[in-house]
């Protein structure tokens, strides 16, 4: 047996503490990627590359535009016996991307921002993500505080990340709108977590499974789509909503560059094509 010192994660550490606060609730759904594989391949073609999670991050800044509810966070303070409950809801969507990087050696997860995704396009988002690919990512400025938090005493470490989480109007700054994290890389069908916002996102696989389209049993490239919400900013409702807008705009993805051969809907012809909650605008 053998004890080790944590270091490189005690900003995951830390993070857990403060996140302990959330009262999670989960929700998934399962996306039919076809539109978005025909265009990474159309993509890949034209020698371009696109990631899956980079269309989930475009899904999500529109669907989170959509529902600035969503786009919030408790603010500090509450609970408390004299504070009233306060949520700051944010201007702007930035997601906080998970990413499975070495710090010094040591395997640990890194939350890269990704900003302005209400407007940005899917390239924009591409060229942010590629930003974080390699193993030499934890060496950018941006992660700066993470390299510190492993290096200062516990007491100071944690009275520093709790320092950087307190005004919430520096929250999307620091933390992001919304947390974005994918285990698609690996034989994971689905999975939650909770980010510390009050949405996010966890997405699985892509994988060929069987579906129903106008009565016929046919292949179709699935995604496990994973959705956990902070109970104390919105409820089950709004979060249905966001999904099922996350789940059309994926499903029918269509960023204004490309015009692909729509084929078959794969929601089925019999299905109303609005999303759940009387979503009806256009997603682009």
């Amino acid at each position: 047996m053998s004890t080790a010192v944590v270091r490189r994660r005690r900003h995951t550490l830390y993070f857990l503490e403060w996140a302990a606060a959330q009262r999670p609730v989960h929700l998934d759904t399962d996306v039919d990627m076809t539109r978005i594989q025909a265009h990474r391949a159309a993509a890949r073609d034209n020698g371009r590359r696109y990631s899956v999670v980079s269309y989930l991050l475009y899904a999500a800044g529109r669907a989170l535009d959509r529902h600035p509810e969503a786009n919030a966070v408790m603010a500090p303070g509450w609970p408390g016996p004299l504070r009233r409950p306060r949520i700051v809801r944010f201007d702007g969507v930035t997601a906080k991307l998970a990413l499975d990087r070495p710090v010094e050696g040591e395997r640990t997860v890194l939350s890269a921002l990704v900003p302005g995704l209400e407007s940005a396009n899917l390239r924009e988002i591409q060229e942010r993500v590629d930003r974080y690919q390699g193993e030499q990512a934890a060496e950018l400025p941006e992660f700066k505080g993470v390299r510190m938090l492993g290096r200062l005493p516990v007491p100071l470490g944690r009275a520093a990340f709790a320092a950087a989480l307190r005004d919430p109007r520096r929250r999307a700054g620091v933390f992001g709108t919304v947390s974005v994290s994918s285990l698609g890389h690996r034989e994971v069908d689905g999975f939650h977590s909770a980010g510390g916002t009050a949405v996010t996102l966890c997405a699985g696989r892509v994988v060929d499974r069987a579906v129903v389209r106008d009565g016929v049993v046919v292949p179709a490239p699935m995604m496990r789509l994973g959705l956990t919400f902070d109970h104390r900013v919105i409820d089950g409702a709004t979060a249905a909503d966001v999904l099922s807008d996350l789940h059309h705009t994926m499903e029918t993805f269509d960023d204004g560059t490309w015009a692909p051969d729509p084929g078959p809907d794969p929601r089925g012809a019999d299905r109303d094509p609005r999303p759940l909650g009387g979503l009806e605008q256009s997603t682009h």
